[in-house]
Parts: C-alpha cells; structure tokens; sequence
C-alpha cells in the first residue's frame, strides 16, 4: 500500500519534512517513491506539486492525515505565517476571569438595587412636600 506521509529531514531543533509518496512498510526516513514537496514549520513553508498528490491519490494512494492538512492549505492558497492564532487561556486565568465577571455583575446589581431604593425615597418625599 502506497502512502502520502512526511519524511523528517534537517538537524535536531531545527526540523524540516519533505512530503513523499512511500511504500507504508517502509521506514519513515527511508527511501521514498516521489518527493512532493516540503513542510518548514520553523520558517513556516510549505510547497508542494497539486498535480503528483493528485495523481497519487487517484491511483488509490493513502494520505496521512498531516500531509491531508497541508495539501488542503496548498490548495486553498491559505500560509501558515498569515494564520493568528488566539493564546488559550490557562484554567487559572479562566476562572479569575469569571470570578471578576461575577464581582462585576454582583457590583452593577448592587449598585442598581440602590439607586432604585434612593428613587422610592425621593417619590416617597416629593408627596409630604
């Protein structure tokens, strides 16, 4: 069975995949049928040839599901520099959050109940007058 899959090439930290076509049996550094292209998630490249990926999975070959992902942004025209992605919050942070959220809301409804309880005064007082 043939797979679309990555090869890790480059030094230790400072990784770079070539998407190849191999024989799934194979090891994953070793010899590959086609290359593809390239994936560089430090400089956050990526290439690779539509056209042979389109061949290659006609003819019944398996994609993994990382080079699935990066084809599909290739074909999209969509570049991992161009993506934000938002910080997660850590659940600290998460539940400070809603405990301030909660003060606030306490503080705003402590605050209306008074200022309605100052306007009953003021209609109670207005009469006497």
């Amino acid at each position: 069975m043939v797979r679309i899959r990555l090869k890790r090439t480059g030094t230790r930290n400072a990784l770079c995949f070539r998407v190849v076509v191999m024989d799934q049996r194979s090891s994953r550094d070793g010899k590959a049928i086609e290359e593809l292209g390239f994936y560089n998630p430090r400089s956050k490249e990526e290439k690779i040839n539509l056209e042979r990926a389109d061949y290659w999975m006609s003819v019944g070959a398996e994609v993994s599901e990382t080079a699935k992902d990066i084809i599909d942004r290739v074909r999209a025209g969509i570049s991992l520099k161009d993506r934000v992605r938002k910080p997660a919050m850590s659940e600290k942070a998460k539940a400070k959050a809603a405990a301030e959220a909660e003060a606030k809301a306490a503080a705003e409804a402590e605050a209306k109940a008074a200022a309605e309880a100052a306007a009953a005064e003021a209609a109670e007082a207005a009469p006497e007058a």
